[in-house]
């Protein structure tokens, strides 16, 4: 197990931790046992500290959720379907399962992570590249120009008087943009900024297409787990859809919710309510049919996370050569707006 803090898990952690305590559990060896294996094992305080504070509350007549429940950091998804495995008995079952549900919500996450910091580079690096060249590069000419006996006009002027605002009031601009930094970082750790991002995104194709993929795969392999954990459609339903933030997708999850209270069966919920679509709402159908519910939805995950790979894939493949375009259309223009009046005084001269 990596090394475990006072604080929520990383999902690697957690894919470790059931990892192994699913190990544990399927050679026959109890919860409490398991627990002090691990603490042998570890040369990690913290670490230590955690597994004992496990192990005191199972020595005291606890389960192995209300464990996990008094460290405080662990998930309320995972001491959910921990409590369902240790009603069930399949409680190995169910943290291997957790195991490659959290190995999955990693590779989910570090997807994403990888398809916005792309794009946040180059957009970082076009502004760099235009700040150092109206601030030091455009005084150089307008050098020239005055020894030439003339001035900067039109649209090159306005470059080098924003050149000399950014340069007099720089510090201003660069607590203005830590500011802003600072804002956007607060907006995305929060819930209600989360919200506020999924509906500027959904506005964009790719990334619309990028959050219903990345919520697909998330609640499918959700629902997968709690269906071979013992749970019914209606509470695995319930369980999985605390896991998704994007707004478009949960109203599309109350609906299905709605459907199914009215009478509707699962599968047909799914589909009328669009939860899954195309090939996948296919799958949905025939699995209600074949009562094979568990193995299509954890189908569904695995092509929605190659799905979703693409679709990052396809988005760096246009953002790249589009961020470039705008880059040297920008430097261009500003070059351009110098170096045609000093290529027509010079052939005046």
């Amino acid at each position: 197990m990596e090394h475990l803090q006072q604080k929520s898990l990383s999902y690697p952690e957690l894919a470790s931790f059931c990892g192994e305590m699913g190990m544990i559990l399927r050679s026959g060896i109890s919860a409490l046992e398991g627990l002090e294996l691990l603490m042998e094992d570890t040369r990690n305080d913290a670490e230590r500290t955690l597994l004992d504070t496990m192990y005191q509350s199972m020595q005291s007549g606890g389960t192995f959720a209300d464990a996990l429940n008094r460290t405080g950091v662990f998930p309320s998804y995972l001491i959910h379907m921990t409590a369902i495995g240790e009603e069930t008995g399949r409680l190995d079952d169910v943290m291997e399962s957790l195991s490659a549900h959290y190995q999955r919500e990693e590779s989910l996450s570090r997807s994403i992570r990888s398809s916005l910091s792309y794009p946040l580079i180059m957009i970082i690096l076009m502004l760099v590249v235009i700040v150092i060249l109206i601030t030091k590069v455009m005084p150089v000419f307008q050098q020239v120009f005055v020894q030439l006996g003339t001035e900067m006009t039109g649209l090159s002027k306005g470059i080098l008087l924003l050149g000399s605002v950014l340069s007099r009031y720089a510090l201003v601009f660069v607590i203005l943009t830590a500011a802003v930094i600072a804002a956007g970082i607060v907006l995305t750790r929060t819930e209600k900024g989360r919200h506020l991002a999924g509906r500027l995104g959904h506005r964009f194709r790719h990334f619309r297409e990028i959050a219903d993929c990345s919520d697909s795969c998330r609640f499918a392999g959700a629902m997968a787990l709690a269906l071979k954990s013992g749970l019914t459609p209606e509470r695995g339903l319930e369980f999985s859809r605390n896991l998704i933030e994007d707004p478009f997708y949960l109203k599309r999850l109350d609906q299905c919710c709605a459907e199914i209270e009215q009478g509707t069966e699962f599968s047909s919920a799914l589909v009328k309510t669009k939860v899954f679509t195309g090939v996948y709402a296919r799958m949905t159908a025939i699995a209600g049919k074949s009562g094979m519910m568990d193995e299509v939805m954890e189908q569904i995950a695995d092509r929605c996370e190659e799905e979703l790979r693409e679709h990052i894939t396809s988005f760096l493949a246009v953002l790249e050569p589009t961020l470039v375009i705008i880059l040297s259309v920008i430097v261009g223009i500003i070059l351009l707006s110098v170096m045609l009046p000093l290529l027509g005084i010079m052939a005046g001269l």
